[in-house]
């Protein structure tokens, strides 16, 4: 669908110069069906020019827009896919706003990823999207709660991930460099003001996989510098953290979130994912063996019960040892909607009762970290 209604009308109200400005500038809104396409174009029409079309129709943008305004489901793998296909054209406009109905931080995070210049969350606000088409200074006033900043490593860490995922689903290259980077600053973060904070923002803010990814990855550093470990091991074992559960991308979230115990089946596709991530990685540049031991290796037990190789004892590296305890750990005390955070030490408590599986000497130093820090 392509609105034909693309010259610029006069603006009703005020008169003022800035109005005027405004009402010259084109503006193309995308959207995942034709009712969201509707309302978004109907807010605009007044105050710009309009082009639209949905994202699953041929792209038709012929001339670089002074703004873009998207309203797509960010869950859909095919809507992203659609998005990036413009990306090159998106990318030259000044104002790229996304509406994200499902304000979830996930949904805003992989807005990010896309190249949002500003996310507006929730419900269509027509005097937000009209203020932040208008103003100059109204993106980075708007967006100071949910977009992104250099020094804010939550975001940073989490925009990451959603490009990671969004590299596996795709098939798209991957931001090695820019994941390390925020491994980074997770453990400057965490070095500044401690795992208790880190947790305490991640859960409230962050849901689902993603904020297992950053759980992991706090506790891990965490843990990493409690033993001392040198800076090559902490780097080593911050980018395993991060990368640790790319091979999830590739599982459905029915599953990935599913309340409740999963069935067989369920816990067979969940299973799939430490092997899917390895080879998903394998044969990237700036991945050392480290990385890759610990993405496929991080769900192996010392007694051979774990998978997906069966691997016991030495077979077991230290940074996987590492990365085991804080990934179980990071599990039991993540919030989920459909069942309270489990208190720390009933968390640690759990680690302790697994006699074999984990090194013993790594769970009792884990104490700290668990309870203390």
């Amino acid at each position: 669908m392509q609105d034909a209604r693309t010259m610029p009308r006069p603006v009703q109200g005020r008169g003022g110069r800035q109005e005027t400005e405004a009402a010259r500038a084109f503006v193309h809104v995308l959207a995942d069906s034709s009712d969201k396409l509707s309302s978004v174009c109907s807010i605009l029409e007044r105050n710009f020019a309009v082009a639209g079309e949905r994202l699953d129709a041929q792209a038709k943008l012929s001339q670089v827009p002074f703004a873009v305004v998207i309203r797509a489901d960010l869950r859909d793998v095919n809507n992203i896919a659609a998005i990036k296909k413009r990306a090159a054209k998106l990318a030259k406009a000044q104002k790229r706003i996304f509406l994200v109905e499902y304000s979830s931080h996930v949904s805003v995070s992989q807005a990010y990823a896309l190249g949002a210049t500003l996310v507006l969350p929730g419900t269509v606000d027509r005097i937000k999207l009209l203020a932040a088409l208008t103003d100059p200074a109204a993106p980075a006033a708007a967006s100071s709660s949910t977009r992104p900043q250099p020094d804010n490593a939550v975001e940073t860490a989490a925009t990451a991930i959603a490009s990671m995922f969004t590299a596996v689903t795709l098939g798209e290259p991957l931001d090695v460099d820019g994941t390390k980077e925020a491994g980074r600053k997770i453990a400057d973060r965490i070095g500044e003001h401690g795992l208790s904070e880190w947790l305490t923002t991640v859960r409230r803010h962050h849901e689902g996989t993603y904020q297992h990814c950053l759980l992991v990855t706090g506790v891990a550093i965490d843990f990493g510098l409690s033993l001392g470990v040198r800076r090559t091991d902490l780097e080593r074992l911050y980018s395993a953290a991060m990368f640790h559960d790319i091979g999830k991308a590739q599982i459905p979230l029915a599953i990935l979130d599913k309340p409740g115990r999963l069935d067989a089946n369920e816990r067979a596709m969940i299973e799939t994912h430490p092997a899917a991530g390895y080879a998903f990685l394998k044969d990237r540049e700036k991945i050392s063996p480290e990385i890759l031991d610990a993405v496929r290796h991080h769900h192996e037990y010392l007694d051979g019960s774990g998978y997906p190789d069966g691997l016991c004892g030495e077979s077991i590296n230290d940074i996987v040892r590492i990365l085991t305890i804080s990934d179980i750990f990071a599990a039991l005390i993540e919030h989920r909607h459909y069942k309270p955070t489990m208190p720390r030490r009933e968390a640690y408590n759990i680690l302790c009762g697994m006699t074999g599986k984990l090194e013993k000497a790594l769970v009792i130093a884990f104490k700290q970290v668990a309870l203390t820090r």
